[in-house]
């Protein structure tokens, strides 16, 4: 088995909670009286440009939320998505064994807004461990476009059967996995930390 040299992680889902995903759009809607629909309806159709660092987010939130008056500003519904993230302290001690290994890299590859997910990075201190970051932000494609992985595998100089990609949603994984990435389902921190082990990263 070819010696793994790198290990790709998912944020949302995986070490952290998802960041603006349907639920907390959901929770939102709720909050702020929203029509969910249409809160959710608007969001899929800017979600690219905003994942793809081509939309900031006050642009977003005044095209999905602030194209009408509203009775809250624009600061109390940032306020809202940002303290909605939370850490999974199982799998991101995992990550801190992970980190003790000089000659591995650990790097992100996910789907995230440029303001998320730099307050993401810093909130959680993910510098700490993480020596890249390959988000769609600043990709500008997202998952699960093959182009991702490929221009990842390009930047980092890895041939795809020594790395591992880390993820919480099949349909990210399999393109992934056709480009000869060694995929991981993220289920729980107990399962990931046997696949790990059992590719020879962790004891």
């Amino acid at each position: 088995m070819t010696q793994v040299t790198a290990v790709f992680w998912d944020l949302g889902g995986v070490l952290l909670s998802n960041g603006w995903d349907h639920d907390t759009r959901a929770e939102a809607a709720r909050r702020f009286h929203l029509d969910e629909k249409d809160l959710q309806n608007r969001h899929e159709e800017l979600a690219d440009a905003f994942e793809t660092g081509r939309m900031n987010l006050d642009t977003y939130l005044q095209r999905a939320v602030f194209y009408q008056p509203r009775g809250f500003t624009v600061a109390d519904f940032k306020q809202f998505i940002f303290e909605h993230s939370t850490e999974k302290p199982d799998s991101r001690a995992i990550l801190e064994e992970l980190s003790t290994t000089r000659c591995l890299l650990l790097a992100t590859l996910n789907n995230e807004s440029v303001e998320l997910n730099l307050y993401r990075i810093r909130k959680f201190q993910l510098t700490r461990n993480f020596k890249a970051f390959f988000s769609s932000c600043y990709m500008g494609v997202r998952k699960p476009n093959a182009s991702i992985y490929e221009r990842v595998l390009a930047i980092t100089q890895r041939a795809p059967e020594e790395t591992i990609f880390i993820d919480d949603r099949p349909a990210n994984l399999e393109p992934a996995r056709c480009l000869g990435i060694r995929a991981v389902l993220f289920q729980s921190a107990a399962q990931l930390r046997g696949e790990l082990a059992s590719a020879g990263v962790l004891s």
